[in-house]
């Protein structure tokens, strides 16, 4: 109930910010053939995509089209806009799976490791490289590992997700790897920050509580602290942050995407956003709701397995 809500609000609030865009669907797909075009086939284009229709109207049948499993047809691929997100979602998986995951186990590696001995030079270190990437903007450093890697050592592809001229059919998996690398570390570096600098304030009042005194007062060691009672506490935090990091993985991939001409679904969010394609707007802001909303569910679930106190409760 409460994602049909959502899914509903978003909905609205999307197609209303795309009818105020200064944006015109018709000249945007028309591009530089509109000098060519008469108002006659203007008003043709329109007519035939329903956009000479009152706003309301619009999205009534647009809402109409969603409920009978019809997402519409996207005006700059030429493609059913279904088409278009299992294509684009296909190829942009690996790279935010990968990143989620890397950013997720490197940054509770480093929040462990600098918690459990603060004040010293590791954890100076780690905060400071937390502190600046934190701060550094995804595009910022996409571009900097494209004119270091790709373009001063060219050790890496200038762009896209395969060799330019080959078919996607025939790119092979090493070929996908090779170009998949600077997006994926672009997107996993920036991650790493924001989970580290959480778990590392979580150990670091972990391991001032009683019970980590009370381990080192038998005799426990600062590491079999931090790695028996530090990592599995701190864990919670982690997985908090990690699963809401989401949304802004998906924001940092449009950009990444962007600057590696990456195919996936943060270049075809650009695409259609500067090409006025409505349908598949929608469909985006749907499909990314729907991701977020499902990772924080599965948070839910697996606060009860890290922490058993949680069973039986509503997590918030």
């Amino acid at each position: 109930m409460r994602l049909a809500l959502l899914l509903v609000t978003v909905a609205v609030v999307a197609f209303a910010l795309a009818k105020m865009s200064p944006v015109d669907p018709v000249n945007a797909y028309l591009g530089a053939e509109i000098a060519r075009v008469g108002p006659e086939q203007r008003a043709h284009i329109a007519s035939k995509w329903g956009l000479d229709q009152p706003a309301q109207v619009q999205f009534s049948r647009w809402a109409s089209n969603l409920l009978a499993g019809d997402l519409g047809y996207s005006m700059t691929y030429n493609a059913p806009v279904q088409e278009v997100l299992a294509t684009r979602f296909k190829t942009s998986l690996p790279l935010l799976g990968l990143a989620w995951l890397l950013s997720g186990i490197l940054g509770f590696a480093l929040g462990v490791t600098a918690g459990a001995r603060p004040g010293t030079w590791i954890d100076r270190i780690i905060r400071l490289y937390s502190y600046v990437l934190a701060s550094a903007p995804t595009f910022w450093l996409a571009i900097l590992l494209l004119i270091v890697f790709s373009v001063g050592l060219r050790w890496t592809p200038v762009c896209c997700a395969g060799p330019i001229g080959v078919p996607p059919q025939d790119v092979t998996l090493l070929q996908s790897v090779h170009h998949l690398v600077l997006p994926l570390i672009a997107l996993t570096v920036l991650g790493v920050a924001q989970i580290a600098l959480h778990t590392r304030a979580k150990m670091v009042e972990i391991m001032q509580s009683d019970y980590a005194l009370y381990a080192r007062a038998q005799g426990a060691s600062q590491m079999e602290i931090a790695l028996r009672h530090g990592a599995r506490n701190a864990a919670l935090p982690a997985l908090t942050v990690l699963f809401a990091s989401l949304g802004e993985l998906f924001g940092g991939s449009v950009l990444a995407e962007q600057v590696f001409a990456y195919p996936g679904l943060g270049s075809a969010t650009v695409e259609a956003g500067i090409r006025g394609d409505v349908p598949l707007l929608l469909a985006l802001a749907l499909f990314l709701t729907c991701f977020v909303f499902i990772g924080n569910s599965i948070a839910d679930l697996l606060y009860r397995v890290v922490d058993p106190r949680l069973h039986g409760k509503t997590v918030r």
